[in-house]
């Protein structure tokens, strides 16, 4: 465990800090799908990344999910350590976009990391204030960007992710993620099409440009 851990954050931490996160964490393999939190449930550790890739989804009863931010290697989600502190029912859903694997650590040790390590302490606060921008840019897309821009940034995000040109995402999945419906999506998907930066293929979208 101990060299899968030090791949992903040696280069952050400490090497003693390194050695104790190998000590008490738990690593899970996860596949593309799995939901990783769930709304409602009590957070009892904290993730760390080691690879892969998972979305965080914020619930509207009404109208669906909305997409908050991705979370990849070497991230941990800010919002599950806001859960993990004040002992709260978690407010978002984490669903594996990829395979991956996670380093799950107690409560207590991330507490405790927090007066011991410096680099922990700044890797916590650099985590919030990543995070808080993602979710200032997403209620920017929702509030003030036009959904043609929205669905291409949303692409191009993916297209990061997985680290391919390649979209394997349904018209569908895309509008439920977006909180738009298909028929707006394969339109917009086909005017982008139209201008040149996709490719709509039978079972997957091309990013050309």
């Amino acid at each position: 465990m101990i060299e899968t851990i030090r791949d992903a954050y040696g280069s952050i931490f400490e090497k003693s800090l390194v050695d104790e996160i190998s000590e008490v964490a738990k690593l899970i393999e996860f596949k593309e799908g799995d939901i990783l939190i769930d709304l409602g449930n009590y957070i009892k550790s904290m993730p760390l990344l080691i690879n892969g890739a998972i979305k965080i989804m914020r619930e509207d009863l009404d109208t669906g999910e909305l997409l908050l931010y991705f979370i990849e290697k070497g991230d941990t989600c800010a919002m599950t350590l806001t859960c993990c502190i004040g002992d709260q029912k978690s407010k978002i859903r984490a669903v594996a976009e990829t395979d991956g694997l996670v380093a799950m650590i107690p409560i207590v040790k991330m507490e405790d990391w927090l007066g011991k390590y410096k680099s922990w302490r700044t890797f916590v606060f650099t985590s919030y204030n990543n995070r808080l921008n993602e979710m200032l840019a997403a209620i920017d897309n929702v509030a003030f960007r036009r959904m043609d821009k929205r669905l291409y940034n949303y692409l191009k995000e993916m297209g990061k992710i997985t680290n391919s040109k390649i979209v394997s995402k349904t018209h569908q999945e895309i509008a439920y993620e977006l909180h738009s419906s298909r028929v707006v999506i394969s339109r917009l998907l086909k005017t982008l099409e139209i201008d040149g930066k996709v490719k709509l293929n039978r079972h997957n979208i091309e990013l050309i440009s």
